[in-house]
């Protein structure tokens, strides 16, 4: 259902009745994975959390890991900060 690489493969499911009876499953959301720290880069605005993904982590839908590095929920929250912290590639 995810590729490979998504903070959400291997996550469980559950079903989910609506009110007007449909079922929908969902995943559910994994907690942050904090690891060890390679550093951090000063972000310049404008600099897109992908691009930073595939130049630290040679994977640009990694751009989750850069969040959870940054003790942050989601790229939106991220977007606010001064620095990203980046994340070893070998978790």
């Amino acid at each position: 259902m995810f590729f490979p690489g998504s903070r959400y493969a291997g996550q469980q499911t559950y079903t989910v009745t609506q009110p007007d009876g449909t079922q929908v499953t969902a995943v559910r959301l994994p907690l942050p994975r904090p690891g060890r720290l390679l550093g951090f880069h000063r972000r310049v605005e404008g600099q897109r959390l992908d691009l930073l993904a595939h130049h630290y982590l040679k994977d640009a839908t990694g751009f989750w890991r850069l969040c959870d590095a940054s003790d942050t929920p989601s790229p939106d929250a991220l977007a606010s900060r001064e620095q990203v912290g980046i994340p070893d590639r070998e978790r």
